[in-house]
């Protein structure tokens, strides 16, 4: 059931009555900063400015920052960074000559060209400040590519937060830059949301130059399609087949269609995540293949069938994954041969946040287009349900946002994360706004929604940020994903959060 247009309208005022204003931050590029015993590089891409700083493998080489602060009190300190490693390799932070962190972790990033933030709080003095960063191991410190520091006073938040990611996103990465990977799929989908409620053309212009980039005429994008994740941008190769007409775009989403009946499965039916990954069903897979399963079914052709395998792979992925508190393992192994597979059940031990945040998604958007008399449906709006009453427990009082690990808030180290904070304020929005959840879930999702704004920030530069977005993360256990880095505009979080400000702050009938 589509709800009136009240409350259409009451999901949007709901949500921007009490959004808080923007955090305003200046950036500091640490190449500009003063060193001791560092080295300032560009070898590695993915830097702001001009280079980077390398600590140079010593212990007590040096980064110093000169901060001005409008107000004396505490304040944001966000370092961006890289480490190609496996080891942590801490820095010491001193302000104004007193150490504020012995030992800061900087994690492993996976690669030298993979940037990541991290952010502490200190208390600096109104006017002239001194920040240090210090290496504390011979390994020295990570490649440090900048720090931002919140200025203490609130920016104007912009009228319009998804114009406001997309203008800032797309004016540091052209379109022709971004890959067929699913994290940008994923923003690009969330600009093509934009750009359907805006008409502003400039975003249809940014998909058309990815498309132009990596679709030939024949379809063909040089995908085998061996993994999930690589079928997310079939999303997109829809949207351009309707917005240009161009049959290469409709023969780009044929070929992931085609892949999906001969791609292996579980003995029950499941999809796998991988194709090397015997047995295995992850969470998150449910959103990179089902919703445009469903979608190729309604705007192509083969709804019927269509709609019958992706719900019955979401009833499938549910069926072994769910957890009794309302939220859903990471993934299983039915072979239990992973070192992570728990031998009764074959699940994994965590419940991560981004992955439940896949699979709320990816069940609200196969509704969206499902037949209202399919025999399935009744199952997806028990799915929803699970979800919320699990959303609603969990969600952080303090914050609205939710944790990490979210179903062990009071964990030592556990934090909170904006990707999936978004994609939980969707998909309980958008299930409030269809019927499928009663309005008293309402305040579930306004809260994760403020909480998330409160992640969001203008810089100095004027463009706008998210901050605290977990990077990319694998099956592992509690450690493993407490330890993993946060990012700061890393398109898991851009794309999920044009999606959910696209559905609370403008919403569609």
């Amino acid at each position: 059931m589509r709800l009136t247009t009240a409350l259409v309208v009451a999901l949007a005022t709901t949500a921007l009555a009490t959004a808080p204003a923007a955090a305003a931050t200046t950036g500091y590029e640490a190449e500009q900063a003063t060193r001791s015993k560092a080295v300032v590089e560009s070898n590695h891409v993915g830097f702001t400015g001009t280079g980077f700083v390398n600590f140079d493998n010593v212990a007590g080489s040096a980064v110093e920052f000169a901060v001005d602060a409008a107000i004396a009190g505490g304040h944001d300190l966000v370092l961006r960074y890289a480490n190609g490693t496996a080891v942590d390799r801490p820095l010491r932070i001193e302000v104004n000559g007193a150490v504020v962190t012995a030992a800061l972790p900087f994690p492993g990033t996976g690669a030298w060209t993979t940037w990541a933030t991290r952010r502490t709080t200190a208390t600096l003095v109104k006017g002239r400040n001194t920040i240090r960063a210090i290496s504390t191991t011979a390994d020295g410190g990570p490649n440090l590519d900048s720090m931002s520091v919140d200025n203490g006073v609130a920016a104007p938040a912009p009228a319009d937060w998804s114009t406001a990611i997309v203008d800032s996103t797309t004016a540091r990465r052209p379109a022709a830059s971004l890959g067929l990977g699913y994290t940008d799929a994923l923003f690009l989908y969330g600009t093509h949301l934009v750009h359907e409620r805006t008409g502003d053309p400039r975003y249809l212009d940014y998909l058309k130059a990815w498309g132009d980039a990596h679709v030939a005429a024949d379809g063909g994008t040089g995908s085998s399609y061996d993994n999930l994740d690589t079928m997310l941008a079939g999303n997109v190769f829809l949207v351009l087949a309707e917005e240009t007409g161009e049959q290469r775009y409709t023969l780009a989403a044929t070929r992931i269609r085609q892949r999906l009946t001969t791609y292996p499965r579980t003995t029950d039916g499941g999809f796998l995540h991988n194709v090397s990954f015997t047995g295995q069903l992850w969470a998150d897979g449910a959103f990179m293949a089902q919703p445009f399963l469903a979608r190729y079914g309604a705007r192509i052709g083969d709804g019927a069938a269509a709609f019958d395998e992706a719900t019955r792979q979401l009833i499938t992925y549910f069926g072994h994954l769910r957890s009794p508190d309302g939220m859903l393992f990471h993934a299983y192994d039915e072979t239990r041969k992973q070192a992570w597979a728990n031998p009764t059940t074959g699940t994994s031990p965590e419940v991560w946040c981004r992955a439940v945040g896949w699979f709320g998604m990816a069940t609200v958007d196969v509704l969206e287009v499902l037949p209202p008399d399919h025999p399935n449906r009744a199952a997806l709006l028990g799915t929803v349900e699970h979800l919320a009453q699990g959303f609603q427990r969990w969600q952080a009082p303090a914050t609205g946002r939710w944790f990490q690990l979210p179903a062990k808030p009071g964990l030592a180290g556990n934090w909170t994360e904006t990707s999936c904070s978004s994609m939980f304020a969707f998909t309980v929005s958008r299930a409030v706004q269809r019927g499928y959840l009663p309005r008293t879930y309402l305040p579930v999702a306004t809260r994760g929604y403020q909480g998330v704004l409160a992640r969001t920030s203008i810089g100095a530069d004027g463009r706008a940020h998210v901050s605290d977005i977990v990077v990319g993360t694998n099956v592992g256990n509690e450690r493993y994903y407490l330890d993993r880095p946060r990012a700061t505009d890393d398109f898991h979080g851009l794309g999920a959060f044009l999606i959910m400000n696209e559905q609370l702050a403008h919403p569609r009938p």
